[in-house]
């Protein structure tokens, strides 16, 4: 990928469903044009969110539970099961065409592995993969959720890294294949700088994939629907 831009956005706290709208907007640049690929870096409000593989009964809490919880539910399109994305949480979606020399899923999300593994060690914390799992784990627990959706071998969804999350919002799901989770603030025993974390992943990243130039950018993604009323 050498020859192919990366455009890193820094987009804050966003509405997972807002979330949703930039990622199909962003997969469908990639697909019409090929010019250009993205990775957005974001935090979710507290949400749980159902993957392909998902059992109806993943979700432990009742639907007045959640309104008390103040979480959403949504149903996805990516691979794995049921995860929790939240506060202190970095959420990444890397929008980027596999095509035409790394078709190949397996492969996609060992790297994505390798990408927060190295970040991991920057901030010398042992990650590792679990044979026969997706995902990075720590000698807590599992660190980082890996779910991936790919559509014309252009790339959507993506990784989970608890950076500073509250991890008791996992007990009201199963997650993955229900391990125990871990946290970077937890492991280090002091709160971590997410701008720092993503510094680190995005430098990790243009490693991993051999990009020859990353762009980065801040900016603040409104509410769903808010865009289109102004316009």
């Amino acid at each position: 990928m050498q020859n192919r831009v990366l455009e890193v956005r820094r987009l804050g706290r966003v509405e997972y469903a807002a979330g949703l709208e930039l990622q199909a907007e962003s997969e469908r640049d990639v697909i019409e044009r090929r010019a250009q690929d993205y990775l957005l870096l974001l935090e979710h409000p507290h949400t749980f969110t159902i993957g392909r593989r998902s059992k109806p009964d993943g979700v432990l809490a009742t639907a007045e539970l959640l309104r008390n919880l103040g979480v959403e539910v949504f149903e996805t399109n990516r691979g794995g099961k049921v995860t929790y994305h939240g506060l202190g949480q970095i959420v990444g979606y890397p929008i980027i065409s596999l095509s035409p020399d790394r078709e190949d899923v397996h492969k996609f999300v060992r790297e994505l592995e390798e990408v927060l593994i190295r970040t991991m060690a920057d901030f010398d914390i042992e990650a590792f993969r679990i044979e026969g799992l997706t995902g990075v784990h720590t000698r807590e627990g599992k660190i980082a959720a890996i779910g991936v959706h790919i559509k014309r071998w252009v790339t959507t969804h993506g990784f989970a890294l608890n950076v500073n999350t509250d991890l008791s919002y996992y007990n009201w799901i199963i997650a993955c294949e229900g391990e125990p989770v871990a946290s970077m603030d937890k492991l280090l025993g002091r709160n971590v700088e997410m701008a720092e974390v993503e510094d680190r992943i995005i430098e990790n990243f243009q490693e991993v994939f051999g990009f020859g130039t990353a762009l980065s950018s801040r900016f603040s993604v409104p509410p769903p629907g808010l865009a289109h009323a102004e316009a």
